[in-house]
């Protein structure tokens, strides 16, 4: 199987080499380049166009899972400037932490949109045009699982195929980046979290209740894609996934957690600013990489794999993220008292 893959591979990029564009497609890679940057100027911007591709085409899941995952990014970064993190971190070692979420989530949306705009287009014109991904360096292995989605609408496969490219993407830039290993990753914050599970992906509802997965090893490429694997078949359960659409189409993005806290309790305060009130837009370089597939095509069969289903009463996650968040600001009281 390894063999197969990377022989699919190496001919795509042997034909990547060659091909002409015409004038129609130069003119659709302009569109896609101007669209993509207008939509991944922030957090927000990205959180909204995800939500609003999927609304297009609901056969694109990864679209609606990317706008909740891309909501808690927003809710992490404010976080950093609410109350509760201002009194625990001074502002140097906050901005890293920032800069780290968004680094990540911009350079998935500048890698991903583009893709999902040349299927959009495709569906339009009634014909493939997945050989413009060329031209927004996408990994093969997406043209590949683009041009077999075409054929089989494979839905579950397309989504687990987006989520192991977007995590295989940041790993070098973001995860290996050393500045951020050392002012993040290797910091005694970075260890608290992690060892005491305050950090998690939560889906909320409009009914108050919370449901999500904690993350753990974050560093570890394997566990964010099982992680996302995870999240996938939470977020499209039959038993919830009205629930979640009905909060994103009800809810709007503004980054602050009172976006569904306001669910939980009546009259709660606001803890954390709206984040286009946080932060500035935040300019950066486009990063180019080899191609990731041709190192890591021999774990892809398990990386397809997808979890077991979890029981319910490990996924409605209200009362442990309340404790957790009680815990948290309980130690980041004490620190400062002491």
């Amino acid at each position: 199987m390894y063999v197969k893959h990377v022989t699919l591979y190496s001919e795509i990029r042997e034909r990547r080499l060659k091909y002409k564009y015409s004038f129609q497609e130069n003119n659709f890679i302009t569109t896609i380049r101007k669209n993509t940057a207008k939509y991944n100027a922030d957090n927000i911007s990205r959180t909204k166009a995800y939500a609003g591709y999927y609304d297009r085409n609901k056969e694109i899941r990864w679209a609606f899972l990317a706008s909740m995952v891309s909501r808690n990014a927003g809710w992490n970064m404010t976080d950093l400037e609410g109350k509760w993190f201002k009194l625990a971190l001074e502002w140097r070692k906050r901005y890293p932490i920032f800069i780290t979420y968004e680094l990540a989530n911009w350079m998935i949306f500048q890698d991903a949109y583009p893709q999902l705009l040349v299927y959009e287009l495709s569906k339009r014109y009634n014909k493939p045009l997945f050989h413009l991904l060329k031209e927004f360096h996408v990994s093969c292995f997406m043209e590949a699982e683009w041009q077999c989605f075409w054929e089989r609408r494979d839905m579950t496969r397309l989504m687990t195929s987006l989520i192991i490219n977007e995590q295989n993407l940041i790993q070098e830039p973001v995860l290996h980046n050393k500045k951020l290993k050392r002012k993040v990753f290797g910091t005694s914050v970075y260890t608290f979290q992690d060892l005491g599970h305050f950090s998690c992906v939560i889906f909320p509802t409009l009914k108050g209740k919370m449901y999500g997965y904690s993350v753990h090893g974050f560093q570890k490429l394997h566990n964010r894609i099982e992680l996302g694997k995870r999240l996938a078949n939470l977020l499209f359960d039959p038993d919830f996934s009205d629930s979640f659409v009905n909060f994103s189409q009800n809810t709007e993005h503004t980054g602050a957690r009172y976006d569904y806290e306001q669910y939980l309790h009546k009259g709660l305060f606001r803890e954390t600013p709206f984040l286009r009130a946080a932060y500035p837009v935040i300019p950066h370089q486009p990063i180019l990489q080899d191609d990731w597939v041709f190192k890591q095509a021999r774990h892809l069969s398990k990386w397809r794999e997808m979890p077991a289903k979890t029981d319910t009463d490990e996924i409605e996650i209200t009362k442990w993220f309340l404790h957790k968040q009680h815990q948290m600001h309980s130690l980041i009281a004490l620190k400062k008292w002491l």
